[in-house]
């Protein structure tokens, strides 16, 4: 029997975004998004942030880390890879992480920005689900409605 393994998340960049190149020249851009949610703790209500991390490969990878930034609001879907590695002291460690086959950038610039909000497209980059073809294909929006919203 097949499984689903799928994700979908919407919130704010905690960070800028940070790009590196594997020996082969793919990029690779981690990104932080935090995900706050109002609760009710008796007469109160607070605010509680989820963190997440994110992965995304090739065009998807170089075009997030050109236009996005710490506090734009952003949309990923993805699936969910935890993997383990082995810090200084020897010691194994898991990370739980949302490798992104789309993102879609939501929202304006921040109002403290001094950028426009030109300077920040609306754009949707998709990669393939084929695990062995981790590039991606940009492909510029020329907006979004709210009808386009999938919620």
């Amino acid at each position: 029997m097949a499984g689903l393994n799928k994700v979908t998340v919407i919130g704010n960049l905690g960070r800028d975004p940070e790009v590196r190149y594997t020996q082969s020249g793919t990029a690779v851009c981690n990104l932080r998004i935090g995900v706050t949610e109002r609760r009710k703790e008796g007469d109160n209500w607070t605010d509680h942030t989820e963190w997440f991390s994110v992965v995304c490969f090739g065009k998807t990878a170089e075009n997030a880390n050109k236009f996005l930034k710490k506090g734009r609001q952003i949309y990923v879907e993805g699936r969910l890879q935890t993997r383990s590695w082995t810090d200084k002291e020897g010691q194994t460690r898991y990370t739980t992480e949302i490798i992104a086959n789309q993102l879609l950038f939501l929202g304006g610039a921040r109002e403290n920005s001094n950028e426009s909000p030109s300077a920040y497209p609306s754009s949707t980059f998709s990669a393939p689900d084929n695990n062995t073809n981790i590039s991606a294909e940009f492909e510029p929006s020329s907006g979004y409605m709210e009808d386009d919203i999938p919620f």
